[in-house]
């Protein structure tokens, strides 16, 4: 167990190719490993069984399969599996089976990765947290009492526990970087487009969320993405910023120079805790320390009216995902969290007038964002504002739910939005987590690298965010901070 935990992806799949284990070896040592762990985190809430899953589709490549007998995890959101469930995280899609195999699963399964099963995620992604009513709480493993963030949870405790070294992922609001942040792993959110999306659906939440990975190594996301990266013939654009040479070849390079602006600014968190400061401050000084010029600058946008903007349309498209699995299941509205009904609620009761300015005003988001970088390469923040909150930490006070379930009875939607429930929902899903949802909905790629744990021996990570296309730079940036300030022996879990 200690030699498949010594090894990254990467690692694995060459001690594949070289003969020296077997791919059922491996298997057998990550389903060891989640035997021992996964009863106290629950970061795996389905088995899959490898011979229910699609074969890999076409030839074998001329250069192999990179990941060729390496187990994984798929998240149980979106990642479909034709013929196998996607809960989303919801009691009303727990038995619902997928139609088709997602695009993304297909290029991993092409890749030669062994899906065994799927990981925690709070219902439809709609939390940094992962305390789904479906399947119960995923722990942090470096402290059981406290979570491993979300909506990518399962994923980055499966991780961070040595179950598998990278594991699937999606990001529509900091839904990677989160869970990357809270578990000590590095977690990279790609341009918006670089990755395809389908068959079954189009652009998820118009665009702003994307796929990818968490993992322990940054040459494992650099090979993942280069796995995924590139479009299908329904795509809606030809993504720029691939790499002729894929993405981890360019990791021994230097990333050069860059001046990067640092703030730990938010209008939504006024006052983040002093280890998410810390966090940043580390992360600067290792940047100074390695050639780069960091200063100090004012949050480039509005993230007040930013967040406004975010929950408008996410709220919108959670009223979608709730029809649509009412739809498909004829499941009654209380099949559903209350929290995800009340954001439904909020989804319906917005008009047509304010959905379309909240997407509009994405490009205002863009320009500043574009201003800034215009004199400055990266954009340096923390992570998360707090370290993981503890397990339970945003469950509603008594008197709050009974005010929602009465409003959610009566059917009063509208009335919702001017009740403290509203006021609550926003400071406790955005308050911990106020730096990520700017590269969701300007589409910049941004990455979480973690080089800071708290005195408890909690991590918290910094925040990078670059220009459009960008993630071969961000990909040489983390690699130089990995050689610079290795994290692959900070262990959660240890043997």
């Amino acid at each position: 167990m200690q030699s498949y935990r010594d090894h990254d992806a990467t690692g694995l799949a060459a001690l594949v190719r070289s003969g020296d284990v077997t791919a059922g070896e491996l298997l057998a040592a990550a389903r060891a490993r989640a035997a021992e762990v996964n009863p106290g985190l629950n970061a795996i809430i389905r088995d899959v069984d490898p011979a229910s899953v699609p074969m890999p589709s076409g030839p074998e490549p001329e250069g192999g399969r990179p990941f060729a007998g390496v187990p994984f995890l798929l998240k149980d959101l979106h990642q479909d599996v034709a013929g196998l469930p996607t809960s989303g995280g919801s009691r009303a899609l727990r038995d619902h089976p997928a139609a088709e195999t997602a695009t993304v699963v297909q290029r991993w399964l092409d890749a030669g990765l062994v899906v065994f099963g799927k990981t925690n995620s709070p219902e439809f992604g709609a939390k940094g947290i992962t305390e789904p009513h479906a399947f119960g709480p995923t722990r942090n493993p470096w402290d059981t009492d406290h979570t491993p963030g979300g909506s990518s949870g399962g994923s980055a405790a499966a991780v961070a526990a040595g179950i598998v070294p990278c594991a699937a992922a999606s990001d529509g609001g900091g839904s990677i970087r989160i869970p990357a942040s809270a578990c000590g792993l590095f977690g990279l959110k790609p341009s918006r487009g670089l990755l395809p999306y389908g068959p079954a659906r189009g652009e998820p939440l118009g665009g702003t969320a994307t796929d990818g990975v968490v993992s322990r190594s940054v040459r494992d996301t650099a090979a993942m993405l280069g796995v995924l990266a590139g479009p299908t013939e329904v795509s809606p654009y030809l993504p720029g910023g691939l790499s002729a040479d894929g993405f981890a070849a360019g990791l021994d390079r230097e990333p050069g120079r860059l001046r990067i602006g640092m703030t730990a600014d938010s209008a939504i968190n006024p006052d983040p805790h002093p280890e998410a400061r810390a966090a940043v401050r580390r992360a600067a000084d290792l940047l100074a320390d390695l050639g780069h010029e960091v200063v100090e600058v004012a949050m480039p946008v509005d993230d007040a009216r930013l967040a406004q903007d975010f929950l408008t349309t996410w709220f919108a498209h959670c009223a979608v995902s709730v029809d649509e699995a009412r739809r498909l299941t004829g499941a009654g509205e209380d099949a559903f969290e209350p929290d995800t009904r009340v954001m439904a609620a909020l989804g319906r009761a917005t008009s047509a007038t304010d959905f379309v300015r909240a997407v509009e005003g994405r490009h205002e988001h863009v320009r500043r964002l574009a201003a800034f970088h215009a004199e400055h390469d990266l954009l340096l923040t923390p992570t998360t504002a707090t370290p993981p909150p503890r397990i339970g930490a945003f469950d509603l006070p008594a008197p709050v739910a009974l005010l929602q379930r009465a409003l959610l009875t009566a059917r009063a939607g509208g009335v919702l939005r001017f009740t403290p429930i509203v006021d609550q929902m926003i400071s406790e899903n955005l308050g911990w987590v106020p730096y990520t949802q700017l590269a969701n909905l300007t589409g910049r790629p941004a990455m979480s690298v973690p080089l800071h744990w708290t005195p408890e021996g909690l991590p918290i990570g910094a925040q990078l965010v670059g220009r459009l296309g960008d993630d071969a730079l961000l990909l040489r940036l983390a690699a130089q901070l990995e050689r610079a300030a290795p994290w692959w022996d900070r262990r959660a879990m240890a043997d």
